[in-house]
């Protein structure tokens, strides 16, 4: 995953346990202190969201001890890898798109995050500025043409 993906999930471990868990805490506290647990609302909505923040704490814990984190500004390369930000422009309809390429964990198409494991990213590795790809999709084959290739 690239450092800026890696970060993200540190962040978001941090929040989740120095935010997050305390809040439920509190909540969890107050809930039992209104009495009978059996029929408390408050309490019951407490706990499930405790277990869903522990669970996707165990999670971030799990991705982030076994990620492997690639600086991109590091990249010397003129062709298409892991952590490239590519512009590339469709043949049909003059569209230009950037995006760079990116982990799963990572991956967010509006914010121009493209999964590696993406159609468009597997047939862009390995290729160079103004070369042209063909990707299969849903409704048919479409062709792209590398307008740029960068790695910041």
């Amino acid at each position: 995953m690239t450092l800026r993906g890696f970060e993200s999930l540190q962040e978001e471990l941090r929040r989740l346990k120095n935010v997050e868990r305390p809040q439920i805490v509190d909540a969890i506290a107050t809930a039992r202190a209104l009495g009978d647990l059996s029929e408390n609302a408050e309490y019951h909505a407490a706990k499930d969201r405790q277990g869903l923040v522990e669970a996707r704490i165990s999670i971030l814990e799990d991705k982030i001890s076994k990620s492997s984190v690639v600086d991109v500004s590091k990249i010397v390369a003129d062709t298409v890898k892991f952590g490239a930000t590519v512009e590339i422009e469709d043949h049909d309809s003059g569209v230009v798109t950037k995006f760079q390429i990116v982990g799963s964990d990572e991956a967010n198409i509006k914010a121009g995050l493209l999964p590696i494991t993406s159609p468009i990213a597997k047939a862009l590795i390995g290729k160079r500025e103004k070369d042209d790809i063909e990707v299969s999709t849903p409704s048919g084959t479409r062709g792209y043409t590398i307008l740029r290739l960068e790695y910041i």
